[in-house]
């Protein structure tokens, strides 16, 4: 691996360990959000706070340090030696920088490596890759929200569609719908407890105070 490739993924995955749940709670003087409900320094825990304002803050800063991760990315590739949009070189990079700053979320090593779960990330990180492919997973994040009102199992169903729709929107991709397989896996990995809780039918829904 060449020196800027490497520098390119420890950028992203520094930038992925800013746990902005954690940092938003502090900073607005609420407890951590990793000592109540589910534990997890994610939006949706953050609610359980009661305050909307810091659980909007804390999906924004989630995001958006997914989609300039690829962002940046994309634009610094060409210009440290990493091939032009397209090259092999390039899309090598920007698949890592994905991967990368996912696992900075999950296992931030400015936060002893307890992240969150990455369903925000992975969204500003769809949305910088492509558009259509963003929008169409928070569709389907949307949709299953408004029917069922259970995050964790819209975050898994969406998490298990985005192969597909990178299948189908960046035909010929193979790259790029590796690194979405990859965090898509690691996503769902995440959600083991839910999944369980899902099973038991003790998930609970968006907006309850409860453990989930």
């Amino acid at each position: 691996m060449s020196l800027p490739m490497s520098l390119l993924i420890i950028a992203a995955y520094l930038l992925g360990s800013l746990s902005f749940a954690v940092i938003v709670s502090k900073t607005m003087g609420l407890a951590d959000p990793r000592t109540y409900g589910s534990n997890n320094p994610g939006a949706t825990n953050v609610l359980r706070s009661g305050n909307k304002k810091a659980a909007a803050l804390t999906l924004l800063g989630d995001a958006l340090k997914g989609w300039i991760a690829v962002f940046a990315a994309q634009w610094i590739a060409p210009l440290i030696g990493l091939g032009e949009a397209g090259s092999p070189s390039y899309t090598l990079a920007i698949a890592a920088v994905m991967i990368a700053v996912t696992i900075g979320h999950m296992w931030p090593i400015f936060f002893k490596f307890k992240g969150g779960k990455g369903v925000a990330t992975a969204a500003g990180i769809l949305l910088a890759l492509n558009l259509w492919l963003g929008l169409a997973t928070l569709a389907i994040w949307v949709f299953v929200a408004k029917v069922l009102k259970i995050s964790s199992l819209s975050a898994l169903i969406a998490a298990a569609a985005t192969p597909l729709l990178t299948a189908l929107l960046l035909p010929n991709q193979t790259v790029y719908l590796g690194a979405v397989t990859v965090i898509a896996v690691l996503l769902i990995q995440r959600h083991k407890q839910n999944i369980i809780g899902l099973m038991k039918g003790k998930e609970s829904k968006i907006g309850d105070n409860s453990k989930s």
